[in-house]
């Protein structure tokens, strides 16, 4: 299911009326109050607001732990595609004759779905008991019994006229129209960032869906290797995914070869027949193919399979259509699931730094800078490093080093990965919170300054010291990756694609800039702030004429930089967000 992008807003007609906050539609969680559900809704330490100052003061889960509550959730959790018409009451009846319900929710994706989570494992047990395999006619049906079940009514002419009660979660992130009514009338630049948070992070529903996605094709790989692990990583799992993201899995097979190493006695040594291949590579690429063999042949729901086995990682590339997920599967990638755990530490340690990455993401996706299409532009994880790093420049720093993050680790959280050193430390409460209390206003706005200027011909970004080093090579933008040292996450991008994302950079500045000096009116239809960044840049909205008098040239935009940022002292912004308008015309 595509992920409808920001896109370049148009201007929209809106009524000349005083900036309110507009309250955001309810969508009501279909679930029984006491849930797990809701204890992870309660406990999670990353939703709400981003305000300065609010960070949430109970003890924070390790990464480890969210990811085994998860996986132990959806272990217990079914997924039903059921009629367009269906009475949800009677529905849960049906159900909970095979066990007590925990949870359940619906959703759209090519029809209705329902995805229920039980009490107990026990219960999926005797509902595939009382499940049969359909009868295709002149086709024949491959007996698989999986947790993914289609529900038919028994007789339809008798339910038809019974409305439909259920409500649907959405899956998707508002329109792009829906968007920037939002982003109007809201109070302050920070109000309008956080909103945009809460409109495009993954909701409850979405992230529960993802780990029953994984779950689902565990069941599949265990028919091979029946104590593998499916794991998501990236966006579904770093905090810093947005609804409609892909879903990055990797086939986790290491678990197995631990589960015997303890069990040798007496004066033998039991070891299984094994076959041998020339290389680990060579393993992992046989291991993908089969696997892709079995969710093109025998995946419900598996569809466009593809293997990628050649490429620098092979993976295996399908569309999950049931839950609408483009899906990537991997095998042992466990420096992504250790990069994965890292962003999930900064994505806690300040609410401001979600806020923001999700702000930069959605003008650079709003500009063209990103695309998810691969080429030689710049990605959402190189942002995301820029992001970091520069909330590490701060003074005093919002976020930590990497290298401070691996002098707090203990013993237990030594991690070396291929010969890379991936120690960090993983307990959140023993990080102290950074005393910096920065608007996100002026965060926001500092961004684009500093990368709008910053020396991208001699200096790389370096999250692990949170300082500008010399290039080791010649590539346009050089940010290194945090593990695996030698590497640069950014190789692809071009000169041309770099020097856009500066002029734009410098652009959004300017536009912050003019107006913490000259404020649109409450009675204008002209778009501010973060909506104002996301609109086509100066240069592309002018005619062809007037581009000639008109257009602001990258030089010129610098140099208003610095004489604003000179005169920063005439017009200050308080330390609360709310900008005070200059007297001067």
């Amino acid at each position: 299911m595509a992920a409808r992008g920001v896109g370049l807003l148009a201007r929209l007609p809106l009524c000349a009326q005083r900036r309110s906050r507009v309250q955001r539609p309810s969508c009501r969680l279909l679930c029984c109050p006491g849930t797990v559900a809701e204890d992870l809704q309660r406990e999670e330490p990353l939703s709400g607001s981003a305000e300065t100052g609010s960070e949430d003061k109970t003890s924070k889960k390790r990464f480890f732990e969210v990811q085994k509550e998860r996986r132990e959730q959806a272990q217990r959790t079914v997924l039903i595609h059921c009629p367009n018409k269906i009475s949800e009451k009677k529905f849960l009846k049906y159900l909970s004759h095979h066990g007590p319900i925990n949870n359940h929710f619906f959703y759209e994706s090519f029809g209705l779905y329902a995805v229920v989570e039980f009490c107990q494992k026990e219960s999926i047990s005797s509902l595939q008991n009382g499940t049969r395999t359909p009868s295709m006619g002149m086709e024949a049906a491959i007996p698989f019994r999986s947790r993914f079940f289609n529900l038919k009514l028994k007789n339809p002419s008798n339910q038809t006229s019974e409305k439909s009660c259920v409500q649907s979660s959405d899956q998707l992130p508002p329109s792009s129209k829906k968007l920037f009514e939002l982003l109007y009338y809201a109070e302050s630049v920070d109000d309008q960032v956080n909103t945009l948070l809460k409109e495009f992070e993954l909701t409850e529903e979405n992230t529960r869906l993802r780990y029953l996605t994984c779950s689902l094709i565990e069941d599949i790989a265990a028919a091979y290797f029946p104590d593998c692990i499916v794991r998501p990583f990236g966006s579904s799992v770093n905090t810093f995914g947005k609804l409609g993201c892909d879903l990055d899995m990797f086939l986790d097979l290491d678990e197995i070869g631990k589960l015997g190493t303890h069990k040798s006695s007496g004066n033998f040594l039991m070891e299984f027949q094994v076959k041998n291949v020339p290389s680990e590579r060579v393993a992992t690429q046989k291991i993908l193919s089969v696997i892709g063999e079995c969710l093109d042949h025998f995946g419900p729901g598996c569809v466009g399979v593809q293997k990628i086995l050649n490429a620098r990682c092979p993976l295996v590339r399908f569309s999950h259509q049931p839950s609408g997920f483009q899906c990537d599967l991997t095998t042992n990638n466990r420096i992504a699931l250790k990069s994965s755990e890292l962003l999930y530490i900064y994505g806690a340690l300040d609410s401001r730094v979600r806020a923001l990455v999700f702000s930069i993401r959605c003008w650079a996706r709003a500009h063209s800078l990103t695309s998810s299409i691969p080429g030689a532009w710049i990605t959402n994880f190189s942002l995301t490093m820029m992001v970091i790093f520069f909330l590490q420049r701060r003074s005093p720093p919002i976020l930590p080093t990497l290298d401070l993050l691996k002098t707090l680790a203990d013993a237990e959280d030594k991690c070396i990965i291929e010969g890379n050193n991936c120690t960090f430390i993983r307990d959140l409460n023993r990080i102290k919170p950074s005393g910096n209390t920065e608007t996100l206003e002026l965060l926001l706005k500092e961004f684009f300054e500093y990368f709008g200027n910053f020396t991208f011909n001699k200096n790389s970004i370096n999250i692990r010291q949170g300082r500008e080093q010399n290039k080791p090579d010649s590539s346009p933008l050089h940010i290194q990756n945090p593990f695996e040292t030698s590497l640069n996450i950014s190789k692809n991008v071009s000169q041309s694609q770099l020097q856009k994302f500066v002029e734009l950079a410098r652009e959004s500045a300017w536009i912050l800039q003019r107006e913490d000096q000259d404020r649109p009116s409450s009675s204008s239809n002209q778009p501010w702030g973060l909506a104002a960044l996301l609109l086509p840049s100066i240069a592309k909205s002018k005619s062809p004429s007037k581009n000639k008098k008109e257009k602001l040239s990258s030089e010129r935009i610098k140099n208003l930089l610095e004489s604003i940022k000179s005169n920063r002292t005439e017009n200050p912004t308080d330390t609360n967000g709310k900008r005070t308008i200059s007297s001067q015309t």
